[in-house]
């Protein structure tokens, strides 16, 4: 006996037994269990939730169902695995802040972006969405292959027909074994535009789909919890390659408070970030005293939508504390990019236009199947009916031969021999019911089989043609792009270290325009129309109590914007970075945009493309101070800003141009004072230094404008109550700097101080803002040309408490950038 028990162990090596146990369980994990399916993007147990929700009827038409039953019945027929994995993924498909388009249309506490668990599954109810119903549409029409389940008592889909491309649209993610997935959610309107696409260009036959023609439909992901993406770099890289990453970054915007202190506001979360374990780490952060200033955070996130407020101390600057709680928190978060699934019940990392031509075969299978099958059943019912009209057309004779006969088996025999007929229309006819005899019913039986006739015809000419059956999966999908698309959630914002990022930016003129207080925006150039002289002008923008537009100026979305501060420092944003916003918005707070120290307020603004030698940035102060620097000194701005001037206590900068060391500079003055001098009586001098004296000024007077003398034929000067003329510039002769200049406008009570000066020529446009933010844009021609002491004529009209906040010069002239002929408008050098 002992014998026998030591006859049964089996030695064996233990390093064999090991790989192959592994390596079959590794097989499992990948094939069965963690990865999705190309062709559905499912993975198993998504796909066994769907298919048994279907099984019991559970559509969106129909009432909830506990989701204890439908796990129940999933456990039961075809996942034999734990009922909170199944649980787990079936609450996965029903957060729409964890799926872009949500599978299941959940009734119950389903859990929240804090992080918060789903309710026991006896206590919540589900049943699918309206777009899951395209997932499984079809289904019964043979068009995708069935397996037995684990017991061989059940069949399940191996696959879904999906009628949209899941796998992209809804992205997913797994852990195998030795290989995970990552792919994130796309945009369904642009996921189905990239598949018509490659449908076009194969029904055109000479087209072949390239990922940059992909590249150009899909921007990039598109999270439920929005955010927005930094740059392209990543995207191209995971969309090229199968795998990258995307760095993505909360949305907020910092809101000055009534007492003198700012708040961050934060809207929008990165994908999967909880917002509770985010909270938690900020205020972590300010206890540990690794970010000092913030004095308050709540969550004031309610039903309207997530705001999480973090207020700040008076003295810091909001930008510097948002950069903090992005490198510290993850409010800026990177979303690592691996899109591997199984193509064949194989991984494989394929690239964006792999997946979408693979999900494009997989519908011309479905497709094809689904017509052979409605082909096999209309030819089966035409093939009923031509034996039913058969009988009809000799009623008398079959009423004979089955009354004739002694049994059903008989009469079928004898109706086959006598009319030539099958098995199966012999039984038809035998089931006939007498009302058929009527002549209505034979005139259904007649439309019907001649209706049946058409669509055979129809079905064969897809079978026989691809671009036809191309065609049907075209029409079918803009369906389902037209009825469930949506808008984009997931903004594509700006990288600065992302250099690909300009090259998707057009070239076009913008208008800048920036505020008393603060607030700047870019407009389109066609907001503006030309006006006659004398008009009220169009509302500019919606300003705030006491805020009017200071800044206004013409420029190239590629322009760099340097912007000098009173407190003498210089930042810099290219123009594109500025936001967009329409005519009468106020714009966004230039300090969401600059990292601003407390107080400093930005005093002049200039476009510049590039820093080339041989240029110079030519300075103005208000008290008559000028200063002359090469543009290379400023070419390296920090975000933090750098030092242009060195200014004195009671001064300001005013006046920023790039010359080329040969211009006369011209300087107006309030009180009507103006000097002309050559720029080569200002010595070159460093970025910090303080500049020389350019104008003597007498009491109480400053200068409000620098222009060159090249920007014009003539200098257009303009006053606060709306007067202004146009005056030849020879009439300004050239003299040495520092001198009190001459006489350029004659100012009465009628007129006012001067406001504004520009250089122009007959065929420029000149805008003129009031302070109540109504903007008139009018030809230079129309404005009367003067003598030098005069007032000019009436350019706006004004009402009363209303004077000229600003002027702008529109200049439009064709300039060469990087090869390129582009209509550039603005004041810039000539």
């Amino acid at each position: 006996m002992e014998d026998n028990i030591f006859d049964k162990v089996h030695e064996v090596d233990l390093k064999k037994t090991m790989e192959t146990s592994y390596i079959d369980y590794a097989m499992s994990v990948i094939a069965a269990r963690a990865l999705p399916d190309v062709r559905d993007g499912l993975k198993p147990v998504q796909r066994r939730i769907l298919y048994s929700m279907i099984e019991l009827n559970n559509g969106p038409d129909k009432p909830h169902r506990k989701c204890a039953r439908i796990v129940g019945d999933t456990m039961g027929k075809y996942h034999p695995h734990g009922d909170s994995s199944i649980y787990g993924a079936l609450v996965n498909l029903a957060q729409e802040w964890s799926t872009r388009y949500p599978l299941v249309d959940g009734h119950g506490n389903f859990g929240s972006v804090d992080g918060d668990g789903a309710a026991a599954m006896r206590y919540t109810e589900a049943r699918l969405s309206k777009i899951s119903m395209e997932m499984t549409a079809d289904i019964n029409k043979d068009t995708v292959d069935f397996a037995p389940n684990f017991d061989e008592t059940e069949k399940e889909p191996v696959v879904l027909p999906a009628r949209f491309p899941n796998l992209l649209v809804n992205g997913t993610s797994g852990i195998a074994v030795g290989m995970a997935t990552n792919i994130p959610p796309h945009n369904l309107r642009e996921v189905i535009a990239a598949v018509v696409k490659i449908i076009d260009d194969q029904i055109d036959e000479n087209g072949e789909t390239t990922i940059e023609d992909i590249l150009k439909i899909v921007k990039g992901p598109d999270f439920p919890t929005g955010a927005e993406i930094l740059g392209t770099r990543g995207i191209e890289e995971a969309y090229r390659t199968g795998r990258g990453k995307i760095r993505v970054r909360a949305v907020t915007n910092i809101e000055p408070m009534q007492n003198g202190k700012n708040r961050i506001i934060v809207t929008e979360l990165p994908f999967m970030v909880n917002k509770a374990r985010l909270i938690e780490k900020i205020a972590e952060l300010v206890r540990d005293k690794r970010v000092d200033g913030i004095t308050d955070l709540s969550d004031q996130s309610s039903r309207e939508g997530m705001r999480i407020c973090i207020e700040l101390r008076r003295d810091v600057n909001p930008n510097v504390i948002l950069n903090q709680l992005y490198k510290h928190t993850q409010l800026q978060d990177t979303f690592g990019v691996i899109m591997l699934a199984l193509v064949n019940n194989e991984p494989r990392i394929m690239n964006i236009l792999d997946m979408l031509k693979h999900y494009l075969e997989h519908q011309e299978n479905v497709v094809t199947r689904r017509t052979k099958y409605e082909l096999n059943k209309a030819e089966e019912r035409a093939h009923i009916l031509q034996g039913l009209l058969i009988a009809l057309d000799h009623i008398d004779e079959v009423i004979k031969i089955i009354r004739g006969s002694k049994t059903v088996q008989i009469a079928k025999e004898e109706l086959i021999a006598r009319f030539e007929l099958t098995d199966v229309q012999a039984q038809a006819i035998v089931d006939m019911r007498l009302r058929a005899l009527t002549g209505l019913e034979r005139e259904k039986l007649e439309a019907e089989y001649e209706e049946l006739m058409k669509r055979i015809g129809e079905l064969k000419e897809i079978l026989a043609d691809r671009k036809v059956l191309l065609g049907v999966i075209r029409k079918e999908i803009l369906i389902i792009s037209e009825k469930y698309g949506d808008e984009r959630r997931t903004h594509i914002g700006y990288d600065e270290f992302d250099i690909s990022m300009e090259d998707l930016i057009p070239r076009e003129n913008v208008v800048i325009t920036m505020t008393k207080l603060g607030y700047i925006k870019r407009m389109t150039m066609d907001t503006f129309k030309s006006q006659n002289r004398g008009g009220k002008g169009i509302k500019g923008m919606q300003t705030l109590d006491d805020d009017y537009i200071e800044e206004l100026f013409i420029t190239t979305s590629h322009h760099y914007i340097m912007f000098f501060t009173n407190t003498g420092r210089v930042y810099r944003l290219k123009a594109y970075e500025i936001p967009e916003a329409g005519r009468t918005a106020r714009g966004t707070a230039i300090i969401n945009l600059l990292q601003l120290m407390p107080d400093e307020k930005i005093t002049a603004v200039i476009p510049i493309y590039e820093y080339e030698d041989g240029k110079y940035l030519f300075m103005a102060t208000e008290k008559g101070l000028v200063k002359k620097t090469p543009i290379g000194d400023y070419a390296n701005v920090r975000k933090t800003g750098l030092a242009a001037i060195t200014l004195r206590e009671d001064d300001r900068l005013i006046e920023v141009k790039v010359t080329d060391n040969k211009q006369d500079i011209i300087l107006v003055t309030k009180y009507g004072q103006c000097i002309r001098f050559n720029e080569q009586d200002v010595r070159s001098t460093g970025r910090t230094s303080m500049g020389v004296r350019g104008m003597n000024l007498s009491d109480n007077d400053v200068v409000i404008g620098m222009q060159m003398s090249s920007q014009g034929n003539y200098l257009l000067i303009v006053s606060e109550k709306g007067m202004g003329k146009r005056t030849e510039m020879d009439e300004f002769t050239r003299q040495n700097r520092g001198g009190k200049g001459v006489k350029c406008y004659k100012i009465t009570e009628k007129t006012g101080n001067v406001i504004g000066m520009k250089a122009v020529d007959e065929d420029n446009e000149i805008m003129i803002i009031n302070t109540e933010g109504i903007i008139i844009r009018m030809k230079c021609s129309d404005i009367s040309v003067y003598g030098r002491i005069t007032s000019g004529v009436k350019l706006i009209n004004l009402p009363e408490n209303e004077t000229v906040a600003s002027t702008a010069k529109v200049r439009k002239a064709s300039a060469e950038i990087d090869g390129e002929q582009v209509e550039i408008s603005g004041e810039e050098e000539e």
